[in-house]
């Protein structure tokens, strides 16, 4: 099993908005936004299940960024 980085606190998540120009905020994981108990499940089950059917086998962590300006959301892999 791998770590996030950015999941641990051992790196920042840098990205800007592709539609404004300003810095997209880090939402954190994906998976946990997909219903009350997704949180708490197992990290590699949830990505067997979370619609990005590469992220398990490459290490990645699907992060979801969303932009404080015009709102713009969009989801960017962390290596672990």
């Amino acid at each position: 099993m791998a770590i996030c980085p950015v999941c641990n606190g051992f790196e920042k998540l840098d990205a800007t908005c592709s539609s404004c120009g300003s810095s997209m905020e880090d939402s954190g994981r994906v998976m946990d936004f997909y219903d009350d108990y997704s949180a708490y499940m197992p990290i590699d089950q949830m990505k067997m299940e979370d619609g990005y059917p590469q992220d398990y086998q490459r290490e990645e962590c699907p992060h979801l960024l969303k932009c404080p300006s015009c709102g713009q959301d969009s989801v960017k892999f962390i290596k672990e």
